[in-house]
């Protein structure tokens, strides 16, 4: 290592010390000097001394750098004891900081530059957001916590175990498979659920409809419908809500294709953002004319409990067989009649199916018309479910907005598929 690419390694840990100590020296900027353990000027140091252990411990072996760490992690574990003690304020936020600064400044020295100075910055941002991640888990009920914890155990330990190939006689259930399928889909799922946990009713109905569209635009449609029939007045704002989490759904169906096959992206792309910028424009301008009203509350379950997790597994599972069967009898037909049928109940397992189907047995277009087909049967059946639960002056709207949506996606993917 040369002497420059030395001295730009030092300039990068001492720049993590600053990063991270301007925080900590900004968040303790009210106390008195010399009454602080560690500000901007500790946390510099902190930085640097790392980047120059590891400098020395290249030539000089690694146990330089662990003689060095254990000094400097015992010295700022007495001073910051001493602190605790004289002020009465229990904390180790700032004790893992520094240690966390030494490790990064030593590995920006000794590792990849790119991959310390990232961590630099996420420690930064992790500890400016305190206030901000405290109120986020306060947000947050034991059950919704122990759903994340009973999936990762699950995931932990029974992923790992679980055969990475073809058990039916069919070829077609991978186990491995459908359980990262059934937890990829709950996590994104959870994601907008936490969001609209975390952020409560300042969003309103749009958020919470935007979070249900990530989890089940089935059921936030017949929630915000049933709110429609109960709430007349607020018909606009909650017709916005469905067409919002319909345009999420679609967006959300494109990823998961995309995902699973990447060469369905090129077909499903542009009627997909059609599909999904009509849907948008026409919730914007509901939501837009009733913009002072006030949104009732929409309240959603919580999509990551573990029989939700297994039910959607189970699902996909059929789906995948009968999808296979269909498809060995009649061809693209039974591909079509399985995504037609699928799509009254379910989106996200019929395109699990199909993505996974395309890669071998089936064409990326007719892939994606099964896709499209799918998907536009789901809209239609929500609108059958609006009228039903909110009565046609919200099902008229939401039908004629969701059926532009679907013509747009159709004639954008024909012109697409001609050219």
């Amino acid at each position: 290592m040369s002497q420059t690419e030395i001295l730009a390694r030092l300039a990068v840990a001492l720049g993590i010390g600053l990063l991270v100590g301007l925080e900590r020296g900004w968040r303790t900027r009210e106390e008195e000097d010399h009454h602080r353990v560690a500000g901007l000027r500790t946390f510099a140091l902190a930085g640097l001394t790392g980047g120059v252990a590891g400098a020395l411990s290249v030539s000089a072996g690694p146990l330089v750098l662990g003689f060095v760490f254990l000094g400097f992690a015992g010295a700022f574990t007495a001073f910051h004891w001493l602190e605790a003690k004289a002020e009465g304020k229990f904390s180790a936020t700032s004790l893992i900081a520094a240690l966390l600064t030494f490790v990064l400044g030593a590995y920006a020295v000794t590792g990849e530059v790119q991959i310390a100075a990232a961590g630099g910055v996420a420690t930064t941002i992790l500890l400016a957001l305190r206030e901000q991640l405290h109120g986020w888990v306060r947000g947050l009920t034991w059950p919704e916590i122990k759903a994340v914890l009973v999936l990762l155990a699950m995931s932990c330990v029974l992923l790992p175990v679980l055969p990475d190939r073809a058990v039916d006689p069919w070829q077609t259930l991978n186990p491995w498979q459908l359980w990262l399928f059934a937890i990829l889909i709950a996590g994104i799922s959870f994601g907008g659920y936490v969001a609209i946990r975390l952020f409560g009713d300042r969003l309103g109905v749009i958020l919470a409809s935007v979070a249900g569209g990530l989890s089940s635009s089935t059921a936030t449609t017949m929630a915000l419908a049933r709110m429609a029939g109960a709430h007349p007045q607020s018909w606009s704002i909650l017709v916005a809500g469905m067409l919002s989490a319909g345009a999420v759904m679609v967006l959300r169906v494109g990823l998961i294709a995309a995902l699973l096959n990447p060469a369905l992206l090129a077909s499903l792309l542009s009627p997909v953002l059609a599909a999904a910028a009509v849907q948008a424009i026409g919730a914007a301008v509901l939501a837009l004319r009733r913009a002072d009203h006030e949104a009732p509350k929409l309240e959603l379950a919580n999509p990551l409990e573990l029989g939700s997790a297994l039910k959607l597994a189970a699902f996909m599972a059929v789906v995948l067989v009968v999808g296979k069967l269909l498809q060995q009898a009649y061809g693209g037909a039974g591909v079509m009649m399985l995504a037609a049928v699928s799509g009254l109940a379910d989106v996200d397992a019929v395109t699990v199916s199909i993505a996974r189907m395309s890669l071998a047995d089936l064409g990326t277009g007719s892939a994606a018309l099964a896709i499209g087909l799918a998907v536009a049967v789901n809209a239609l059946a929500k609108v059958g479910m609006a009228a039903y639960a909110g009565g046609w002056r919200c099902a008229f709207p939401f039908g004629a907005i969701s059926l532009l949506a679907i013509m747009a996606g159709g004639a954008v993917g024909y012109l697409a598929s001609t050219r």
